[in-house]
């Protein structure tokens, strides 16, 4: 273990959509390892994970803001540095050759990032964030490392912190905040990876992006694992429940790299080959909500496809359990924004059911076509159609691919091994 403790820098938490992060945490501390948790928005969701719970680290949120990007600069000042200058006059007061070093990488960092003529507004208010998280962690002492999760704003905001502080930092990218340009523009993103003690991401085609990049950075695969809830779930046991009719089940939020309309779209295709099947759709709301109503609509799918809100693991273990397999279409959208490895591939494999998604990303680091699942083409309704009518008519190699699905997940995505290996890494071993 590092000789101090890991302040985790995250920009919400407890959230739904991120049970990976705090399950990564929660195994951390069993294995001994200090934490504090430093948050950069105020908890905004009521519904959370049991493994929260059991979660030591009390989080620490810092001053809230209002939103920057529907106002001008000066209006938000009067509105939002009152809270921070407090941080402000301790931290000029300590480290005052630290922060004008900051302040002109951030400036100069608006300068770079501008649109048109003005400068970029944002790096503002992470400074101003960074100062008040240094501030914090100087209060509590004891801090070794700070890592982040995501590598745009919040790993912005502790690099700034991390020179403030003088320590070593590190962070964990994940999907579209190391694609999108616009996240991290005019170089950021390699400034911070230069700077970093190393970088972790979530699957070996994230890592080659990184790798790619030329910074000469340490860049350390470590997979997000199974979370710790579902592992709970699944310790006490899996009895599958075979619906009469065979069921498609897919989880996600309903945003346009889940592919949610192509799925809908090969359900269609299976009807009209005589295929009789049910489709779920499970997850989050989002931007896709009403182009998959109309999709369904006129596909005439209305007694076929049914559509959830967010569930918990419980009932989601419950939902694979009476599944004949699960469906997940991926696609990388034209912003660059895609899947990594998602999460919930990993929880149907474990849950005993076979899987089909496509050749996006991270996907065939998890799922080996004709192996432990089965693959398609992104974006082909028919090649996704095909593989699904596959599985109906052949229960006998569905449950072959289905037991090979759950052996992978024992063997390479246990997360109580992964966060070993992130352990190791703090302590300064290489994973």
């Amino acid at each position: 273990m590092p000789e101090g403790t890991v302040a985790y820098v995250l920009k919400g938490y407890p959230r739904i959509s991120e049970l990976f992060i705090a399950s990564e945490i929660w195994r951390l501390e069993q294995r001994g390892l200090p934490l504090r948790l430093y948050v950069l928005k105020p908890a905004d969701e009521d519904v959370r994970h049991p493994v929260v719970d059991r979660v030591a680290a009390t989080p620490e949120y810092l001053p809230a803001t209002t939103s920057l990007s529907r106002s001008a600069l000066l209006p938000w000042l009067r509105r939002n540095l009152p809270a921070f200058l407090p941080s402000l006059g301790r931290v000029a007061r300590r480290r005052p050759l630290a922060l004008a070093r900051v302040a002109g990488s951030a400036a100069a960092q608006s300068v770079r990032a501008r649109k048109g003529w003005r400068p970029r507004r944002i790096y503002v208010k992470e400074l101003l964030q960074a100062i008040a998280l240094a501030d914090r962690i100087d209060a509590g002492g004891g801090v070794a490392h700070l890592h982040a999760h995501f590598a745009h704003g919040t790993t912005t905001v502790t690099w700034f912190a991390a020179r403030l502080l003088g320590l070593p930092y590190s962070f964990t990218g994940h999907a579209k905040d190391i694609y999108r340009g616009s996240l991290n523009p005019a170089g950021l993103l390699e400034r911070k990876m230069r700077d970093a003690r190393f970088v972790v991401t979530c699957t070996g085609a994230n890592a080659e992006h990184l790798d790619g990049l030329g910074t000469g950075a340490p860049v350390h695969l470590v997979y997000h694992g199974l979370n710790a809830d579902f592992t709970r779930l699944l310790d006490g046991g899996t009895t599958l429940e075979p619906p009469a009719r065979p069921r498609i089940v897919s989880v996600g939020r309903r945003v346009p790299k889940k592919g949610f309309d192509v799925l809908i779209d090969a359900v269609a295709l299976l009807r009209d080959r005589g295929v009789d099947v049910d489709l779920v759709l499970a997850g989050e709301a989002g931007d896709e909500d009403g182009r998959i109503a109309a999709l369904i609509a006129a596909h005439g799918l209305g007694d076929a496809v049914s559509v959830r809100g967010t569930v918990t693991q419980e009932e989601l273990l419950g939902l694979y359990r009476r599944s004949t397999m699960f469906a997940l279409a991926c696609r990388v959208v034209d912003d660059g924004d895609r899947d990594g490895i998602p999460n919930v591939l990993v929880e149907a494999m474990a849950a005993g059911i076979p899987v089909v998604s496509t050749t996006v990303s991270g996907i065939p680091e998890l799922v080996r076509d004709g192996e432990n699942g089965l693959l398609v083409p992104p974006e082909d309704p028919a090649a996704l159609a095909g593989a699904i009518a596959s599985l109906v008519a052949d229960p006998a190699d569905a449950a072959r691919i289905a037991a090979a699905g759950r052996a992978t997940v024992a063997a390479e995505f246990d997360g109580d091994a992964l966060a070993a290996r992130m352990a190791d890494l703090f302590a300064g071993s290489p994973a």
